[in-house]
C-alpha cells in the first residue's frame, strides 16, 4: 500500500491484462468518521494487514460495472464493508459481487464524500468528491484516465457519447484539487487548478466532438 497524501492511499495496484502498460488500483480514503475504499483490484487481499492498521474499511464504492471484482466480496466479509454501487448497474454487478447499497442521483453521503453521477463511459458511470480538510479530490474512474500526465477518456462500443460531453462539462464545472482516476500509465493521481482543469477537459471534450475515442 502506497501512502499518496496524508489521508489518501493506494492499494493493490495491478497491470492490467486488457492494457499492459496500465496500471489499476484501488483507493483508502482515510477518514475519523470510519475509511472508505474507492475502486477495486485483485490483488487488494495482499493489502489485508496494511488495511487493518489504517483502521479497516467501513465502506466500498464501485464507479461503474468494470470494477466488479471477487475481490469485492472478499472485502465485504473481511471488513464488513457493505458495496455500494451505481443503480443503473447494480444488477451487472450483481452477477460478480454481493452489492450492500445503490446510489442514483447527485448524493451526499457524507459530509466530506459526495457521489456525482457521469454517464458516458457506461450508463452508470460515476465520479466521487472527497476532501480530507486539505484538498478535494476527484475520483473519475475510467471516465477520465491518465496516460503519461494527459487527461482522456475512454470511449467504447457500448459508451453514449453525447451523455459523455455532458459528462464532461459538468466534471469542468467541478471545484477539485486532485484527479484520482482507476488506471493510469505514470503517476496514479495529477494535482490540478480550476484553469487547468477547463483546459484539459476542452481538450477531450474537442477529440470526442470530432469522433475520437480518448
Amino acid at each position: 500500500m502506497e501512502r499518496l497524501f496524508d489521508h489518501l492511499y493506494a492499494v493493490g495496484a495491478e497491470t492490467l491484462s486488457f492494457a499492459p502498460t496500465f496500471h489499476g488500483r484501488a483507493f483508502l480514503l482515510r477518514r475519523r468518521d470510519g475509511n472508505l475504499l474507492v475502486y477495486s483490484s485483485g490483488r487488494i487481499q495482499e493489502e489485508a494487514d496494511a488495511l487493518l492498521a489504517q483502521g479497516g474499511i467501513s465502506r466500498h464504492y464501485l464507479n461503474h460495472r468494470h470494477q466488479a471484482m471477487t475481490s469485492c466480496d472478499w472485502v465485504s466479509e473481511r471488513f464488513a464493508a457493505p458495496l455500494h454501487v451505481p443503480k443503473l448497474e447494480e444488477a451487472a454487478i450483481a452477477a460478480t459481487c454481493r452489492v450492500g447499497g445503490t446510489f442514483e442521483g447527485r448524493e451526499l453521503h457524507f459530509p466530506d464524500f459526495e457521489v456525482i453521477p457521469t454517464p458516458g463511459h457506461t450508463e452508470g458511470s460515476t465520479c466521487f468528491l472527497w476532501s480530507d480538510g486539505q484538498r478535494r479530490y476527484l475520483f473519475t474512474g475510467d471516465t477520465i484516465y491518465l496516460k503519461d500526465g494527459e487527461w482522456v477518456a475512454a470511449v467504447l462500443g457500448v459508451s453514449d457519447r453525447a451523455a459523455y460531453l455532458r459528462s464532461l462539462a459538468l466534471i469542468g464545472e467541478l471545484d477539485f484539487d486532485v484527479i484520482v482516476p482507476s488506471m493510469a500509465r505514470g503517476p496514479a493521481y495529477q494535482e490540478t487548478n480550476r484553469a487547468d482543469i477547463r483546459r484539459r477537459i476542452a481538450a477531450i471534450a474537442e477529440r470526442l466532438e470530432r469522433g475520437e475515442t480518448s
